[in-house]
């Protein structure tokens, strides 16, 4: 296993600009923001032929964030199959309870990765086992971009439904 090694306060003061990251969105919007209040009954439209509903998005970002913290935190976890294990094939959730449970799990699953940052903080640049190169920081990276990219799909299909704050 190679390992880079740097000082606990430079770890420190980067778990804590991650979990900034991850919680904030800082430049933009944040994800729960972006995730509020939306309309059950938009959930599963497609505006103007784009190809995922709301739901879809945040259903994708629940599962790769979770195949992201199990893939991080185990090395037995197996992923799914991409791309199709990654994505919904529903347009919209089967009812308000199963939209709950999603946004609850990546609120939840969140907190999780933050958790093993915060843990881990002495093995960020620490080469998993288990893996092609992948470190808990390219993980941690992986996981504030993709939910970013996301973040601002999702803005983008509020605006085109009327659902975004003008």
């Amino acid at each position: 296993m190679k390992s880079i090694q740097t000082g606990s306060t430079e770890n420190t003061a980067l778990v804590s600009n991650l979990v900034d990251l991850l919680n904030k969105g800082n430049a933009h919007v944040s994800l729960d923001d972006a995730l509020k209040d939306i309309p059950f009954d938009l959930l599963g439209k497609k505006p103007r032929s784009l190809p995922y509903s709301l739901w879809q998005i945040a259903e994708h970002i629940r599962i790769a964030q979770s195949d992201i913290l199990e893939f991080s935190r185990d090395a037995s976890y197996q992923s799914p199959a991409w791309p199709e294990g990654y994505w919904p094939k529903e347009t919209k959730p089967a009812s308000e309870e199963e939209w709950k449970k999603c946004l609850n799990r990546i609120k939840n699953d969140r907190k999780e990765f933050i958790k093993l940052l915060q843990n881990s903080a002495a093995e960020l640049f620490t080469v998993f086992k288990h893996g092609d190169g992948q470190t808990l920081l390219r993980e941690a990276l992986v996981l504030a971009d993709h939910n970013s990219y996301h973040t601002g799909e999702i803005i983008v299909l509020r605006r085109l439904l009327d659902n975004w704050p003008k």
